[in-house]
C-alpha cells in the first residue's frame, strides 16, 4: 500500500513538472510562459531606460568647472604640517631620531602640487577689502594657561603671515590644473624646553570668519608643541 502511494505521488511530481497530455511545463503552457518573459523583459528595459533618463539628465545639470552644490562650512578649515596623531609636536632637540620624521613629513608635503593651509573651497573669497587674510599665532605653556600669558614669540614667513590674494578664488582643479595653494611658515622663538606649549592658530580676514568653540579646524587650529632638552 505504502509503495503505491509512492508511485502515486511520483507520478504526480513529474506530472506537474511536464504534462505531455496537455503540454504544460510547471503547470503553464508555452503560451503562458512567453507572456509572463514578455512582461518582465518589458517591465525590466522600461526600469533601465528610466533609470538611464534619469541620469542623463542629472549629468545635464553639472559643471564640470563649478559642483552644482556646495554644502561648505561658512569657515575654511586650517591644518599644520607636519601633523602628528593626536595633534602635537614632540621631539628632542639632541636626539636627530625625534624629528627626523616631521622632517620627512614637510618634505612629502611641499612635494605635493596642491599645498594646504587654508583648505581649498572653490569660490572663496577671503577679502572684502582688497587686504590679504593673515594667520596669527599664540604659544602659551600649559602653566600658565589661565593668566593668558604668551610664553613664546612667533616669526612668519612670508612676513606677517599673509595670504597673497593672487591665489584667490580658486576655481577647481579642472580650471587651474598647476594651482599650488600659498601656506604660511611659523617658527617659535624664545620657546622655553620641556615645557608643554598650547599653541593656537587662526585666520584673520576682513569677511570675518566665524570662530566656533566647538570646532578646533573651523579657521582655526589647536595643537601642542613641546621642545625636550636633556
Amino acid at each position: 500500500m505504502a509503495k503505491d502511494d509512492e508511485k502515486k505521488e511520483s507520478g504526480e511530481w513529474k506530472e506537474f513538472f511536464w504534462n505531455p497530455r496537455t503540454h504544460e511545463l510547471l503547470g503553464r503552457t508555452a503560451s503562458s510562459w512567453g507572456l509572463i518573459l514578455l512582461f518582465y523583459l518589458i517591465f525590466y528595459t522600461f526600469l533601465a531606460g528610466m533609470f538611464c533618463l534619469t541620469m542623463y539628465v542629472m549629468l545635464l545639470t553639472l559643471d564640470d568647472y563649478r559642483p552644482t552644490w556646495q554644502d561648505r562650512l561658512a569657515t575654511p578649515g586650517m591644518m599644520i604640517r607636519p601633523k602628528g596623531d593626536p595633534l602635537e609636536i614632540v621631539y628632542n632637540v639632541e636626539k636627530t631620531e625625534s624629528w627626523d620624521s616631521y622632517i620627512q613629513a614637510l618634505d612629502n608635503f611641499l612635494a605635493l602640487d596642491v599645498l594646504r593651509l587654508l583648505l581649498q573651497v572653490i569660490g572663496l573669497k577671503p577679502s572684502n577689502d582688497e587686504k590679504s587674510p593673515f594667520v596669527s599665532c599664540s604659544a602659551k605653556a600649559q602653566k600658565m594657561a589661565q593668566t593668558n600669558e604668551t610664553n613664546a614669540e612667533v616669526e612668519y614667513f612670508p612676513q606677517n603671515g599673509t595670504f597673497n590674494l593672487m591665489y584667490y578664488p580658486y576655481y577647481g582643479k579642472r580650471a587651474q590644473v598647476n594651482y599650488s595653494q600659498p601656506l604660511v611658515a611659523v617658527k617659535f622663538t624664545d620657546i622655553s624646553f620641556n615645557t608643554d606649549f598650547n599653541v593656537e592658530c587662526k585666520i584673520n580676514s576682513s569677511t570675518q570668519f566665524k570662530i566656533s568653540e566647538r570646532d578646533k579646524f573651523a579657521g582655526r587650529v589647536i595643537f601642542k608643541l613641546r621642545i625636550n632638552k636633556a
